[in-house]
Order: C-alpha cells, then structure tokens, then sequence
C-alpha cells in the first residue's frame, strides 16, 4: 500500500526568541492510502496545528510534508489533493444546499449543470438526497455535519482532513455518526486523517492512532495496541482509564520501575493468594459497569466491576485480583 501523506521531521514554531512556543516538534509519520488514522490528544498538545499544516493553512518552520510523494511544504491549500472539514461547518447561509456543495467546483468555473449533477450524487452518498434546496438554518446538526463531508468530498480529495467534526453534537448523534464517517471512508477508499481529543471516537473509528502530547508523537499504533500496550505513562493516562504505578509500588508488582494496569483486568476475589487489599472508598454506578476506588496503602486503585456484580459498599475491605498478563510494563515515567 503506497503512503498517502508523509511527515519528515516537521517542526512548527510561532513567536521568536524567548515567546517562542514550538507547537509541533520534529514529528516522523506516515500515513497509508485508504487508511482511517488518527490524531489523538489534549488541546494545546499541537495535533490541529498539524493537520493545518498538511492542509496548507500553516507552513512548517522545519521539515517537509508529502502529499502522494509530492513534496507540498509550501504550496498554498487549493494546490494541494486535500479537503478539509471543520468543527463549525463553514456553510453558507444564503446558498441553498445543493449550491453548498457544488462550491468548489463552481469556483474551478465546472458548469453549472455538471455541478449540480455532482453536488446531487454527493448528496445522495451521504443520505441527504431530498435537502438539496434547503438553507442550512433548516437542517439539524447531524444533517449539517454530512453537507459539510458532502461539499469536502466533491472534489475527490486524496486525502480528507477533518478537524473534530463531531464536537459539536450531542452524545447520541456522534456515536451514530462515527459509525457513518467510518462506513463512508470503507466505501470510498479515500485517506481521511480525523483530528479528536475523544478517546472513545479514536478507539471506535481508526485503523491507527497518533497520540500527541506537547508537539510530539508519543506513539503510534493500532486501537487495541495503543489501549492495552501504552508506552508511556501518559498514553496510559490520556486513553481509557488507569491504574499506574510508579517506583517501589511497580517494583511490588512486576519488577519495573513504572506499570499500568487497566480497571476491568481487576477482579475482586478471597483473601487467600490475593494480590492486594484494601478498603473500598467509593463507588459509582455508570450502567455497564461499576467503579469502585480502593485504599491501598495510600495509593487509590481504581476498579470496573461487571454489571451483575454486586458492589461492596464504602468501608467494606476487599481483596483484589488480576492475571500476571494484566501488568503492563511502561517506559520510563516522564
């Protein structure tokens, strides 16, 4: 499978001197054609400023981005093969939808028969084929949502960057339209690189993930790598819920100087052969799972209990058990 979109070493720094902030810092990645891949990590940790570069909205201060192997480091956007989706949409109010869509291809000077024809297949490729003549004030979120992929997706971009298109909507209509964006991408073929601070879209949706943190890439991988084999304490953090365990207590556990563990490999069990005890603090009820934090010696070890579990109450003591695989070891603490 050839690379749809390369970075080398690429650096991006605003300000000089001592205001200086270096947003992205010296990050390597490849991204494969028809990959679904993704840019996880906290606001400020530098994974917009990277999709803006690859999009063309900001140069980079060192190194080169390709695009199909070409090298577009500095060409403005419309030269390179890229659209963009944004959080907000950016449709027009006065157009109707079809004429939203179209837009590109009405500024290439495409007659206006043809991009028409187009914008009503884009339409109907995102399941909006009776909206055509609607204002976008008339349409809902979700709806506004698949106009705005329709109108990035007219002109067959070799790549579609989408900048947390979903953010904006509430919790039923994003789990829905991951689902969609994911089927969408399967059918097209076409490389879609989706910028999230949503660790739960990351994992739902992406052949690989990027976690970035403070300008740099703290690893890449696939969903379930980047889940049960995190290599930092901060990708353990950041994705899912953690138990980490740092010096004396991780040497305790599996003779290392820093190790995870994930709250559902716990199990509560007997005192004979038990790893730990301790006194159960609180808990919370979440539907398909209750979380239980437990004293132990001072450190709180936070536990997922299946729904048909019965949760101990607060002050009860437990006794907490995992299987020897459950200890994942991390590099060094940063």
């Amino acid at each position: 499978m050839s690379v749809a979109v390369s970075l080398e070493s690429v650096s991006c720094v605003f300000g000089h001197g001592a205001q200086a902030v270096r947003a992205v810092d010296r990050v390597d990645l490849s991204i494969e054609g028809g990959e679904f891949f993704t840019l996880l990590g906290p606001s400020g940790s530098g994974k917009t400023t990277c999709l803006r570069m690859i999009g063309g909205f900001t140069l980079p201060s060192a190194g080169r981005i390709l695009i199909g192997g070409q090298d577009v480091s500095h060409l403005p956007p419309y030269a390179r093969p890229v659209n963009t989706v944004f959080q907000d949409y950016a449709l027009f109010p006065h157009m109707s939808i079809r004429d939203n869509v179209a837009y590109g291809l009405m500024v290439q000077g495409v007659d206006k028969a043809t991009r028409h024809r187009r914008a009503d297949e884009m339409l109907e490729l995102v399941r909006l084929s009776q909206v055509g003549v609607r204002r976008p004030a008339q349409l809902s979120g979700g709806q506004r949502q698949r106009v705005a992929l329709a109108r990035a997706l007219i002109k067959q971009p070799q790549v579609l960057l989408l900048d947390e298109p979903l953010g904006a909507l509430d919790l039923k209509l994003r789990e829905q339209m991951q689902t969609e964006l994911k089927a969408l991408q399967r059918q097209l073929g076409i490389t879609f690189l989706f910028i999230t601070h949503d660790q739960h879209e990351a994992l739902s949706m992406s052949d690989r993930i990027g976690v970035f943190n403070q300008g740099r890439l703290e690893q890449v991988g696939t969903p379930r790598a980047i889940y049960d084999q995190p290599s930092t304490r901060f990708v353990a953090d950041f994705v899912g819920a953690a138990n980490v365990f740092d010096g004396a207590r991780a040497r305790e556990l599996a003779q290392a100087d820093s190790v995870m563990l994930r709250p559902e490999r716990i199990r509560l069990g007997v005192a004979d052969g038990s790893r730990l005890g301790g006194m159960v603090l609180d808990q919370q009820y979440f539907g398909a799972f209750s979380r239980l934090r437990v004293d132990w010696r001072g450190e709180t070890v936070t536990v997922d209990l299946s729904p048909q579990a019965v949760p101990p109450a607060p002050g009860d003591m437990v006794h907490l058990h995992w299987d020897a695989d459950a200890v994942h070891v991390l590099e060094a603490t940063a």
